[in-house]
């Protein structure tokens, strides 16, 4: 009988825990819904009951909201609930075209490249609505290419190219479209200091010796766009080149021009391409202070002759400016740049979608296979974009491309590799969080970057309930008419509160109606965590649907609790007013802390070895000599050298005493041979203990190690791969040191007789030279000496 109990109680506590889970995720009973539009907004799966006679006593309006399957529970009849859904239709749905080179020639307008073309969408808060959108990448279809070309004077040789560009590149573009126009424009720099020089002389022939130099310009529109390819090399051809100081150049003010002066251009609503054809780097917005020209780009057209005039008024325009004007205006860029500045243009189309980068030869000569290759490689490309949306809105992209290719997120907007013909489908899916602007309808445009057409979606939102229209102003079932009653509720007047609008919200603050809504007079009113309407604390709602205010002056919530492992009471138990109620088998402030102890029970069934305690299913071992799971390794305890040393013999030498059943009796530690002591293990090398060993074999030989059991358990022994056994004595050293000790020994009594002898001699050799020095001779007459006794003189002789 008592099992039976037990088992009772446990489902019990398993059917409460689970509706609380339950409720605590339940997004529409979380939203506090006062009225049928409040609950519909709170989620998709929300409904309202209507039924008058729904609500049992001591509930709240706010119930009547709930998931629908459990409205039903609840005795709600289907037919009275509120559950509006979503809705889309489909207003203009234009095939793509089919059509080849060769067939009859269509007007821009009539050729279609994305199906379909307009939608109406009705939203319901967190129900997605979702629609494919198809592209189908049109042959023959019309293209207008802008050539934009840098005329300083390092440009010069590149222009004697380009005076030629017009009939070829009409004959080149001829093999991809029959609806082909090209225009030609130029640029320099602003035209004041320190861009260009403003010297008389300067300003009208910038170019010293160059006579054929024209004046410094900004920007112009030389030719407008044409189908005459002979008309451009013949305007081209009277072009001169200009010159400046510094070596950027203004070419974002021509860029700027060129997109938003469509009329000029002659810009028309087809595949728009421009050519920026320079060799050096660009200034841009902040640049102009140099110049004193502080006044943003206002991105407007101010071509008056084909010439810009305002470029010492407006500084240069941003990065970001252009990205908006070039998309504005689906005109897709390509950057024909040397070689020198391609990293530089190569980081700016980073920045700029639907641009290409090529390498313009130092002359130009490559400029029509460079254009030739850029434009394939932006027109087989195809990347949705999507007009600002409104508040709450948000839109996601999957891509089914050619081959079966199908891509998410980012990579959902695009595909790629598209060749003439070819069809891609999008799925696209558009959701709304609430109710943006009152339920106001907004319209949003999806379009492929660089191409002109686009699809236009109307968004209207679903705010209210159907029944809303069938409100009874001025109700007497809300408190003598101070309430709307609309759904099977009362939707409360400005100034009334309360289920049936019975209280006045100038009232609510009074200190006879706080006094109900605080539990002692040192708390605060509704615990702080809520309101006190009408003398009942109404709780605050938090943003996470799951967490929750409870209790009657809201002092309790569900989140509040202890954690561990970041997961609130540990993942082991349930948050009840602050508290922990931990699952069975589980304690602990956190319900971290197991009570089952088998974890903790070693092969000899003792609790942790008899050397520890069971805390929390983990052995504490209470001698830190030990440790394991269990406390049964002790690593660095007296005799645990000798106890492995004849299973490390076996298993790194094959010798010892357990080399036959080496197999069998010595398996249980990992072996990890070194080549030397230096690289075994030592203590400050791991976070475990290690025991260091030395041992001898029976043929006197040293053999070395260390065991330690590690994090994981396991037993590791290091062992030198060598061993280090004594040597007997070399006869052959032993004779040879004798001889070479002999004779070094002769040597050196050689050396000292010969030392002993220099030193004598040169004794000897003083002492003579001193006594030769001290000998005293006598100066008078030499008694061997006879003098002469004739003297003959010659006669001869003159004395020369």
């Amino acid at each position: 009988m008592d099992l039976k109990l037990l088992l009772m109680s446990i489902l019990l506590h398993i059917i409460i825990c689970y509706s609380s889970m339950s409720k605590e995720g339940n997004e529409c009973i979380n939203a506090n819904a006062k009225h049928c539009g409040e609950c519909i907004q709170a989620g998709a799966k929300c409904g309202w009951c209507k039924d008058p006679d729904f609500l049992k006593q001591g509930e709240t309006v706010s119930t009547r909201c709930d998931e629908l399957q459990s409205l039903i529970k609840r005795g709600c009849n289907i037919a009275m609930i509120e559950n509006p859904r979503g809705e889309q239709k489909t207003l203009k749905n234009k095939s793509v075209t089919n059509r080849k080179k060769g067939q009859e020639k269509l007007k821009p307008e009539d050729i279609t490249q994305i199906q379909p073309q307009k939608l109406r969408i009705t939203l319901r808060s967190g129900e997605p609505q979702s629609f494919d959108l198809k592209f189908k990448r049109a042959e023959d279809y019309p293209i207008d290419l802008y050539y934009l070309m840098d005329l300083s004077y390092s440009m010069k040789d590149d222009l004697e190219n380009v005076k030629n560009l017009g009939t070829s590149l009409m004959l080149e573009m001829s093999k991809i479209t029959s609806d082909f126009r090209i225009g030609f424009g130029s640029f320099v720099e602003k035209t004041v200091m320190p861009y260009i020089s403003t010297t008389p002389a300067k300003l009208l022939n910038p170019c010293t010796g160059d006579q054929n130099c024209t004046s410094p310009f900004s920007y112009k529109n030389v030719l407008k766009l044409t189908n005459d390819g002979k008309r451009f090399n013949t305007l081209v051809g009277q072009q001169h080149i200009s010159g400046n100081l510094d070596s950027p150049e203004g070419g974002f003010d021509a860029i700027m021009q060129v997109a938003v002066c469509g009329e000029q251009i002659g810009w028309r609503n087809v595949t728009r391409l421009l050519v920026f054809s320079t060799d050096a780097g660009f200034h841009f917005a902040g640049d102009g202070k140099l110049g004193g020209i502080v006044l943003p780009n206002d991105g407007k057209c101010h071509l008056e002759n084909n010439v810009y005039t305002m470029s010492h008024y407006y500084d240069y325009p941003s990065i970001a400016h252009l990205v908006q004007k070039l998309s504005d205006n689906n005109i897709q860029t390509i950057f024909a740049v040397t070689e020198e500045f391609q990293p530089v243009y190569q980081e700016l189309k980073n920045l700029i979608p639907k641009s290409a980068v090529g390498t313009l030869s130092a002359n130009s000569s490559n400029v029509i296979n460079l254009i030739i290759d850029a434009y394939n490689s932006l027109s087989s490309e195809v990347i949705l974009e999507n007009s600002k949306l409104p508040e709450g809105v948000t839109i996601a992209y999957i891509s089914r491309c050619k081959n079966g290719v199908v891509s998410e997120g980012e990579n959902g907007r695009k595909c790629s590799n598209i060749s003439i013909g070819d069809e891609v489908m999008f799925s696209i899916s558009v959701t709304s969080k609430g109710c943006p602007k009152q339920g106001k309808s907004e319209t949003i445009k999806i379009k492929p970057l660089g191409f002109t057409e686009e699809v236009e979606i109307t968004l209207n939102f679903i705010c209210e309930c159907e029944c809303h229209k069938e409100g009874i102003k001025n109700s007497q079932l809300c408190h003598f008419g101070n309430g709307t009653h609309e759904c099977g509720a009362c939707k409360c007047n400005e100034g009334r509160v309360g289920r049936q609008c019975e209280c006045s919200s100038n009232d609510v603050a009074t200190e006879d109606m706080d006094r109900t809504c605080r539990k002692d007079n040192g708390t605060d009113i509704c615990s702080n965590n809520g309101d006190c309407v009408c003398g009942t604390c109404e709780c605050k709602k938090r943003d996470n649907p799951e967490e929750r205010y409870s209790g009657q002056y809201c002092e309790c919530d569900n989140f509040n609790c202890d954690r561990s492992g970041n997961k609130l009471c540990g993942g082991h138990g349930s948050c009840e007013c602050r508290m922990c109620i931990c699952d069975p088998m589980w304690t602990g402030s956190a319900c971290d802390c197991s009570m089952d102890s088998s974890t903790c029970m070693a092969s000899n069934q003792q609790i942790c070895n008899g050397r520890g305690t069971c805390e929390c299913g983990t052995c504490k071992c209470t001698d830190p000599k030990f440790q394991g799971p269990t406390c049964e390794t002790c690593p660095t305890c007296p005799g645990v050298c000798t106890e492995h040393k004849e299973c490390v013999q076996c298993r790194a030498f094959g010798t010892g005493e357990k080399k036959d059943t080496c197999e069998r009796h010595c398996s249980y530690f990992n072996l990890i041979k070194v080549k030397d002591r230096e690289k075994l293990p030592q203590p400050t090398d791991t976070s475990y203990p290690v025991m260091h060993c030395k041992e001898r074999d029976a043929n006197d030989c040293w053999f070395y190690y260390t065991y330690a059991v590690n994090n994981n358990t396991e037993k590791e022994v290091h062992v030198v791969d060598t061993l280090d056994c004594p040597a007997g004595p070399d006869i052959i050293p032993i004779v040879a040191g004798v001889v070479a000790g002999i004779v070094l020994i002769g040597l050196a009594l050689l050396l000292i007789w010969k030392l002993l002898m220099i030193i004598h001699d040169r004794r000897e050799f003083a002492k003579f030279e001193k006594e030769k020095m001290n000998a005293k001779w006598d100066t008078g007459e030499n008694p061997i000496y006879k003098s002469a006794v004739t003297t003959v003189v010659n006669p001869k002789y003159e004395g020369k």
